[in-house]
């Protein structure tokens, strides 16, 4: 009897440890990896949208030619990918994403803010990848029009776009740019590479040059941001 006492306490002296140890928290949600594919992206842009924010791997060396809007868009024209309303992230390497040659006229990008379109969250992340060839005709922000959200973006280059205002990027919530590059686009008024509406814009080591008619712009008593 007393070795089953024993045993016993053994037993229960090595399944206490075992009961405290608690579960293993749940992992995030691992980055999406996206096909080089116009398609493909905007899937991935809507998924992301409809899950509440999401994280994308853009293919390598990938060229994500648009030939045709996936949205409606705002302030005065379509956009060529789906807007975005909640926390995206993309990450390429030497990734671009461009509007086809002869495709219909489109920014884009849109990233929607609660300011501008109530319910949106719109904060967009981009890491090494280039923007190109947008046209938002009369509207605003050629390349990435910021109604509102938060644009972040690092090493990567916004060029080749046009707008009224803002060729490059307009923007009216708050803009990072970090390492980058924001050159080659024209505004038809003013702010070829950046148009600040309202807001806040930070530029570390980036360069904005050769826009026209100007590289920077903004709306009294706002600053331009270079």
């Amino acid at each position: 009897m007393r070795a089953i006492h024993v045993v016993r306490s053994l037993l229960a002296a090595a399944v206490l440890p075992l009961a405290s140890v608690s579960a293993p928290a749940a992992h995030a949600a691992l980055p999406v990896q996206v096909p080089c594919g116009e398609s493909a992206l905007a899937d991935a842009i809507n998924t992301a949208n409809a899950s509440g924010g999401g994280s994308l791997t853009l293919a390598a060396l990938c060229t994500y030619t648009l030939t045709s809007a996936h949205s409606s868009g705002g302030s005065g024209h379509a956009a060529g990918l789906p807007n975005i309303t909640t926390p995206i992230s993309m990450t390429g390497f030497l990734t671009q994403i461009t509007r086809a040659p002869g495709a219909p006229a489109f920014r884009i990008f849109e990233v929607d803010g609660p300011s501008q379109v109530p319910g949106a969250n719109g904060r967009l992340s981009m890491t090494t990848v280039t923007v190109s060839g947008g046209d938002a005709g009369l509207g605003v922000g050629g390349g990435i029009a910021n109604l509102g959200g938060t644009v972040t973006l690092t090493s990567s280059t916004v060029s080749g776009s046009r707008a009224s205002y803002g060729g490059g990027i307009y923007t009216d919530g708050a803009l990072t740019l970090t390492g980058g590059t924001v050159n080659g686009n024209t505004a038809s008024v003013v702010g070829g590479g950046i148009f600040t509406n309202a807001g806040t814009v930070t530029l570390t080591g980036s360069t904005v040059i050769g826009n026209t008619p100007t590289n920077c712009g903004a709306l009294p008593p706002v600053s331009p941001a270079c």
